[in-house]
């Protein structure tokens, strides 16, 4: 293998980002388009990443913006719909001992964090851009963007999300299904003493939740079952969400004051996806959500796409040669691990929405963590 190469980059979210750094760092030659012209930079409330994807992030070298920019904490509560706190339990640390167990990060900063590490790593960027077509031969790929342009590259990496065009154009069948939960979110001001992640079970909701994002923001989140999107207006979000936030309470009360703009509510269905078969076909691989995705209830899915880029960039610029043999070894190293948090993260749903009181939360919780103290 030469540095010569080079690699298409489709789609500018964390896996996308995150390879496009880790290749670029090796000496190859990388091209990023992401559809969205403000490369999602400007939208989003909150995001909880734990150990193992601040571990990637170290990789990348963005952790001390990251770590100054977020808010870094190692417990999680639950308490009951009034705020009663029934317990507190200590948060695993899957990314070792050196760094915290979990931060909390507004979105939109992180991706900020990464446009800046793409930016600087000298790869080309396109912005408002799509493939159109990907043709393939035994040694590349002939790809057609949607201005008009095109261009010849060693490999394509389609970074493009839960609803991936480019899994649709390699004849990968498998799309996101929905789990039957849908999740209301929100960024807030961080009222005073609210200093960890809490859960509340029970009430109008199967879950409200806050995660702190900074030292003066916080996320904020109900999750309830799924309804038809088009019978809610968006001129309705901040109603539907306070009719079902001021139920709660604790520190409730404070966060619901501040529901007013529907434009800065985001409502989103829960969706589970897991491509079985190989994540290639010829000199096309899936990574991150356009492979697998999976409801937040373990807070892991921006964790498997970072994961997914470093093990990819890894195998890339170990010096194999780029063929079967290799994605087949990324996709091997890759499907335990995603599938156990794919699949956690789906029965700890569907135990809520069977109402099951009995399950082993916990119990399942812990195995999947401790799991994940491995590296990928």
């Amino acid at each position: 293998m030469t540095t010569s190469r080079s690699v298409l980059v489709i789609g500018g979210g964390a896996s996308g980002n995150a390879v496009t750094v880790l290749l670029r760092r090796a000496g190859l030659a990388v091209d990023l388009i992401e559809a969205r012209p403000d490369w999602n930079a400007t939208t989003g409330s909150g995001i909880t990443l734990q150990g193992n994807a601040l571990r990637v992030l170290r990789e990348l070298g963005v952790w001390d913006r990251v770590k100054a920019s977020g808010f870094a904490f190692g417990s999680l509560g639950v308490t009951a719909p009034d705020g009663t706190v029934l317990f507190v339990a200590e948060d695993i640390r899957t990314g070792g001992e050196d760094l915290p167990a979990t931060l909390g990060l507004q979105r939109p900063q992180l991706q900020r964090i990464l446009i800046d590490a793409v930016r600087a790593s000298g790869a080309g960027v396109r912005l408002g851009t799509t493939a159109t077509s990907l043709e393939q031969d035994a040694d590349g790929v002939r790809v057609r963007f949607s201005d008009g342009t095109e261009g010849r590259y060693d490999l394509v990496i389609g970074a493009d999300g839960r609803n991936s065009a480019t899994r649709a154009a390699i004849g990968v069948t498998d799309k996101p299904e929905p789990t039957g939960m849908a999740i209301w979110r929100i960024a807030a001001p961080r009222p005073e003493g609210l200093d960890r992640a809490d859960l509340a079970y029970g009430g109008p909701a199967y879950i409200a939740g806050y995660t702190p994002t900074s030292e003066h923001t916080i996320y904020a989140y109900v999750v309830e079952a799924c309804r038809d999107r088009a019978s809610i207006a968006p001129d309705t979000h901040a109603d539907e969400m306070r009719r079902l936030a001021r139920h709660y309470g604790g520190h409730w009360p404070e966060i619901t004051r501040h529901i007013t703009d529907p434009k800065k509510v985001n409502y989103t269905w829960f969706d589970r996806l897991l491509v079985e078969g190989p994540w290639h076909r010829g000199r096309v691989v899936l990574i991150g959500d356009a492979a697998h995705c999976c409801p937040p209830t373990l807070a892991q899915g921006a964790a498997m796409s970072l994961e997914d880029a470093s093990v990819l960039a890894e195998l890339l610029t170990g010096g194999r040669d780029w063929d079967d043999e290799l994605f087949q070894t990324y996709h091997d190293r890759r499907i335990p691990r995603v599938r156990a948090v794919v699949e956690a993260s789906v029965q700890l749903g569907q135990w809520q929405l069977d109402g099951v009181r009995d399950a082993d939360v916990p119990g399942l919780i812990g195995r999947t963590m401790n799991l994940l103290k491995e590296r990928p």
